[in-house]
């Protein structure tokens, strides 16, 4: 049995906390509607963690860094 490689689409969010208050985007348009953290997807030869901080930025305007992986989800 031959296997075929599948497309994958590797995308990021972000949880960014200052004690006990959490930064969440109430988004609309594009496709998805309401609350969420910030991320997107990560750019061809870009890592992983440049993909957050990159996120971050665009999306906040936060400069972040060091983010810390905290799980995978497939």
């Amino acid at each position: 049995m031959k296997h075929r490689p599948e497309a994958s689409i590797i995308m990021n969010m972000c949880m960014v906390c200052d004690g006990d208050k959490v930064l969440a985007l109430d988004k609309t348009g594009d496709g998805y509607h309401g609350t969420t953290f910030p991320g997107g997807h990560v750019e061809p030869g870009e890592t992983f963690s440049d993909s957050v901080i990159r996120e971050i930025k665009e999306e906040t305007g936060l400069i972040i860094s060091k983010p810390v992986l905290k799980g995978i989800y497939h």
